[in-house]
């Protein structure tokens, strides 16, 4: 079992900055890849950003060049540096990490960017 618990989000104006942390507990050395995924309101979630193991990153096309992911094993946690913010970004903000053919979800943490 992998336990994840997110932090960081919160009300910003468009244009600003957040930054997410995710830390992961439980069986951490079964953990492979790592990322955020975000839910807005009446949307299908969607996968925003993932980390390898070791340091390989992919960014979904409507966050890149803006958002990015970053990961210390030492700490067991996953950040998402979030810059340029839009209203279009609102939305909770989950963490995901898969282990052994699973993937676990923390419960999520809302993200919400003001015009």
């Amino acid at each position: 079992q992998v336990q994840l618990v997110e932090s960081g989000g919160g009300l910003v104006q468009a244009g600003g900055s957040l930054n997410l942390s995710c830390a992961a507990s439980g069986s951490i050395f079964s953990i492979t890849n790592m990322g955020w995924s975000r839910q807005a309101p009446g949307n299908q979630r969607e996968l925003v950003a993932t980390v390898t193991s070791g340091g390989s990153t992919n960014i979904a096309e409507s966050v890149k060049g803006r958002f990015t992911i970053s990961r210390d094993n030492a700490k067991n946690t996953v950040y998402l540096q979030m810059n340029s913010l839009k209203p279009e970004d609102t939305g909770v903000y989950y963490c995901n990490a898969w282990s052994r053919g699973l993937r676990y979800r923390g419960e999520g943490t809302l993200v919400t960017v003001s015009s």
